[in-house]
């Protein structure tokens, strides 16, 4: 006897799909799932034999062969419970369903036959689509995410009888729909608003600069003075999500088990914050299956490195590749696969391993020597990287007390938004070019010309601070998103000006302040 159910795994963020085959014969009794199941799908035999039981049908006394294909894949996971139940009762012939091969099943069983929700439904519903299957059977907890996906039917169980109840009835039944517009609108309310920072209006312009033109940003001041909480507010003024870069971040989250069930869709900008000791395999992700890393979970959005002196090495070396291609590569022996990672890189320290030698009210304790080290920490790669430092002074009492709000998010975003479109009708003929910040040496020559005043004026920059040759076409790069922020055509002297100050740690004279 022999039957076959169709499932779906995941492969890295995308999905591909398994034919959950079973034999069935009269022998000694046995059960045995080949095709390399990992331990949790090895793991289902128990799982799947109490819950027939459970749910009130006869376990065959038999000997039964299930295998996974393609066989030469590794199968992980507890999404098979459900098609290995199903497919053993309708080859038995406990169960007649005629439109089996028509779904796709899904969905961990509970001892009682009960359905518990799984990872990676995301992608597998777009895979389905593709594949050509009429709809999808899963957890009631997994509808709502798979709902998103349109042309695909989602029928939700709750446990193994239901689930040979929809396919029974299927034609029936009314399947799950998501208003997409519903969805978005709900996450146009942000609990964090810049008007909440008091004071640092400077720093409040570098970061509306570095959002408008997707630069990486390095904040550096004393203890208190506001980097983190400045930091999270940071996607608040970043432009709305498309519906693509939605869909793209929540199969991320999706497949690592990040996705909330009431959340069917990432809507809002990501943002992590990975503590210093993390380790560079969580930082980029891997693991013997690979798994996607921080800088994953904050495609679409910012990544907050806090202290950004007391991270490991090696951990802020393996940012380069993520930085500079938008994604991450990682190879084992018999797998290679990529993750998506093109996330805004935030970044903040204090000025010394003190933290007050830029602070006027406090006195720095730290030598030159101890402070030349603390900054060495950070490698001259990753800061060719990183378009704007920016000093945090300490927030004077003044300010704390006063009554007056700063500009909304919602403001400072609508500027931001219009900056981007800017520069996304000039990039338009360059594939993989979508901000000022991505713009390789050619572009830069090309839309970044300046004229003899603005070209004097950066000679003598270079000359009298001591910037150093990698902040030439870093000041270019911001200077062009000052000017798209103005809505200029061309790079004036005052947006070169302005582009320089945020240079802090290029200049000779940081430390003779």
């Amino acid at each position: 006897m022999f039957a076959k159910v169709f499932s779906a795994a995941t492969y890295g963020i995308d999905a591909f799909i398994v034919e959950v085959e079973t034999h069935i014969e009269s022998h000694v009794p046995s059960f045995a799932i080949v095709g390399l199941p990992d331990n949790a799908v090895k793991e289902s035999r128990e799982r799947v034999f109490a819950s027939i039981k459970n749910s009130e049908f006869v376990f065959p006394s038999k000997k039964i062969t299930i295998n996974l294909a393609p066989a030469d894949i590794k199968k992980e996971g507890s999404s098979f419970d459900l098609p290995i139940a199903l497919s053993i009762l309708q080859c038995d012939g406990t169960i007649t369903l005629e439109n089996l091969s028509e779904y796709l099943i899904l969905g961990e069983l509970s001892l009682d036959g009960m359905l518990r929700p799984i990872r990676g439904v995301l992608p597998i519903c777009v895979r389905a689509i593709r594949e050509g299957f009429k709809g999808i059977i899963l957890p009631q907890k997994n509808a709502l995410e798979a709902s998103v996906v349109e042309g695909l039917n989602i029928y939700a169980a709750t446990s193994l009888t239901d689930c040979i109840d929809v396919l029974n009835n299927v034609e029936s039944k009314t399947p799950i729909r998501s208003d997409i517009s519903e969805i978005f609108s709900q996450s146009l309310s942000h609990l964090l608003d810049f008007a909440e920072v008091k004071g640092q209006e400077n720093v409040k312009r570098a970061l509306e600069v570095a959002a408008a033109g997707a630069h990486n940003i390095l904040m550096i001041g004393p203890p208190g003075s506001g980097k983190t909480m400045l930091a999270r507010r940071i996607p608040t003024i970043l432009p709305s999500m498309t519906f693509d870069e939605a869909l793209e971040t929540t199969k991320i989250h999706s497949v690592a088990g990040l996705l909330k069930h009431d959340s069917p869709l990432v809507t809002m900008r990501p943002f992590r914050s990975p503590h210093h000791t993390i380790s560079d395999v969580a930082l980029i992700g891997g693991g013997s299956i690979p798994r996607p890393g921080e800088v994953s979970y904050a495609h679409n959005g910012v990544l907050f490195l806090d202290e950004l002196p007391e991270f490991k090495k090696n951990v802020l070396e393996v940012l380069r590749q993520p930085l500079e291609d938008g994604r991450v590569s990682i190879s084992r022996s018999k797998l290679s696969l990529e993750f998506p990672s093109d996330f805004m890189l935030v970044t903040a320290m204090n000025p010394c391993p003190c933290g007050f030698f830029t602070d006027p009210n406090k006195e720095c304790t730290c030598t030159t020597q101890q402070i030349q080290k603390y900054l060495s920490k950070i490698s001259g790669p990753l800061l060719d990287r990183i378009d704007i430092h920016i000093e945090v002074p300490a927030v004077k009492f003044k300010e704390l007390v006063s009554s007056n709000s700063g500009e909304s998010s919602k403001e400072i975003q609508e500027r931001v938004t219009v900056a981007r479109k800017i520069q996304l009708e000039r990039f338009r003929e360059y594939k993989g070019v979508y901000s000022n910040a991505s713009m390789n040496t050619k572009i830069v020559r090309k839309f970044c010309k300046i004229d003899g005043v603005g070209e004097e004026l950066l000679k003598n920059a270079i000359n009298k601070l001591g910037l150093s040759a990698r902040a030439y076409d870093r000041i270019l790069k911001v200077s062009r998103t000052v000017a798209d922020l103005e809505k200029s055509e061309n790079i004036l002297p005052q947006h070169l000006s302005e582009a320089i100050q945020y240079r802090s740690l290029d200049r000779s004279s940081w430390f003779s302040q």
